[in-house]
């Protein structure tokens, strides 16, 4: 089965299912650290792009932070993008912001080149250590249900390409996202420093426990799958904030979940669809 073909039967079903109500997630952005040799090395809690402290509740820090807050730009491949985009729409999904983030992140920056030519289909693509850059209508979606705004901190769990991470950072200068797979990490740092996405804040660890040096957050975002959701991040959910997350057994069809927590502390979790992620695996023991 050649990869075209392959590709092309991924967007078939998905643009079927996604016709019925239904999604298809991305497989990407987590995994286990390996347990044989050549398996990368983990180095848990090591930060790329600054000092834990950068960010604080106070409004003059804040406003610091944002100062530097850069939204790279380019017209490189721009009628591809408008077409991804129109496609998304089309499935239903019509917020703007999350809309106009997708747009403005050139997603042929964070895919190889071998799969530069299907950098706009809506499906997912491989970028290496057996990880994908996310469907495009999930990317969005997911996006759409958090609700951002240039006020909120953000935390990922599966960096991956560093394309999710992009396209929140249009939204917010308060992204912090966690990457497990090493080689992924800096190659994912590397790309956002270089095409100006400055204000991200990305390390190597285990994603399950969250970033506690940084809590509370406003909203997380997870890309990868648990059999359930972890303790560490529904503490770290700020009061008032939402959780989109998939949850379900290892490659099979998981439910994506958005979790919220109000005022009280009450944590409320909702259903919104079937989607198929890679499992959230831990970090090796030692």
């Amino acid at each position: 089965m050649t990869e075209g073909y392959w590709n092309n039967l991924v967007g078939f079903v998905v643009r079927g299912l996604l016709a019925a109500g239904l999604a298809v997630g991305l497989l990407g952005g987590c995994r286990e650290q390996g347990n044989g040799s050549g398996g990368s090395v983990v180095r848990t809690g090591e930060e790329f792009g600054g000092d834990a402290g950068e960010i604080s509740a106070s409004a003059g820090e804040r406003a610091s932070w944002d100062a530097g807050w850069s939204r790279p730009r380019s017209d490189e491949r721009i009628a591809e993008r408008r077409r991804m985009v129109g496609q998304i729409g089309r499935y239903g999904l019509d917020d703007a912001q999350s809309l106009d983030a997708v747009l403005n992140v050139p997603r042929h920056w964070f895919v190889g080149e071998a799969n530069q030519r299907l950098a706009y289909a809506d499906t997912p693509l491989a970028i290496g250590h057996g990880q994908t850059i996310s469907q495009p209508f999930i990317v969005a979606y997911m996006t759409s249900v958090l609700r951002l705004d240039e006020d909120k901190k953000v935390l990922e769990i599966g960096t991956g390409s560093g394309y999710q991470a992009a396209v929140l950072s249009e939204i917010t200068p308060h992204v912090y996202s966690i990457e497990i797979v090493e080689p992924l990490g800096i190659e994912a740092r590397e790309r956002l420093e270089s095409r100006g996405y400055g204000t991200i804040k990305l390390k190597i660890g285990d994603g399950y426990k969250g970033w506690d040096e940084h809590q509370p957050f406003d909203a997380i975002i997870v890309t990868c799958a648990p059999d359930d959701i972890p303790p560490p991040l529904i503490e770290q959910l700020k009061s008032g904030g939402t959780m989109v997350i998939p949850v379900g057994g290892a490659y099979g069809i998981q439910d994506l979940i958005v979790v919220t927590k109000d005022a009280e502390g009450t944590v409320s979790r909702e259903s919104m669809m079937p989607v198929r992620f890679v499992p959230m695996l831990r970090e090796r023991e030692r």
